[in-house]
């Protein structure tokens, strides 16, 4: 009698489980903090843009704003290849370009600082005549804030790297979250107060 032969099993691929985004509570917090600061950005926009936005003043230096600009938005850069090197577990690479991110955050804070020395200079204060004065200090002061609030993180970071241990990752991510907020609303007002006086 004719026996039957057993089909040959069938090679399957393995399954390949996607990575997923772990939200944590502090990443949580921090999305929902940056939701509720970014209300508070659009108010000052929109009354920039009200009371001050027909307001041309030669005593805006906007090419060396776009300089100390430039190292603002350069610094989401060197997060994002300091996280990139944190999760190969390359500690001196992380290391190298955090302490590059705060280099170049400094550097925009203190061009801010050294243009509103330039203006008080020239008696344009946030108690000056007319909108701008009061919509400018308000719209850039409060933004420069949260660069320096930004900068007391990163720096915080770097103290935590001394002694790192699992776990640490999430407020390196918490705070990337934070910078490249406050980078992205650092576009907005530059393309609204600096670069509209161009056209």
């Amino acid at each position: 009698a004719a026996t039957a032969t057993a089909a040959p099993p069938v090679a399957t691929q393995p399954v390949v489980a996607k990575p997923r985004i772990e939200m944590t509570p502090a990443r949580m917090l921090m999305l929902f903090f940056i939701s509720s600061e970014s209300i508070f950005f659009i108010s000052l926009i929109v009354m920039y843009s009200v009371y001050a936005y027909n307001f041309s003043s030669s005593q805006l230096e906007i090419s060396r704003t776009f300089f100390f600009s430039l190292a603002l938005f350069c610094s989401s850069g060197t997060m994002i290849l300091a996280e990139k090197f944190l999760t190969r577990g390359n500690k001196k690479a992380f290391v190298g370009f955090l302490v590059g991110t705060i280099a170049l955050g400094a550097t925009f804070l203190a061009g801010q600082i050294t243009e509103y020395i330039k203006l008080y200079g020239e008696h344009t204060t946030i108690s000056s005549p007319g909108e701008f004065g009061s919509t400018f200090f308000t719209l850039t002061g409060f933004h420069g804030f949260h660069v320096f609030v930004g900068l007391c993180g990163l720096i915080g970071i770097l103290i935590l790297s001394r002694d790192w241990r699992p776990g640490h990752e999430t407020p390196v991510k918490s705070v990337r979250y934070y910078w490249h907020f406050v980078d992205g609303v650092w576009v907005f007002i530059f393309s609204i107060v600096y670069l509209r006086t161009l056209f």
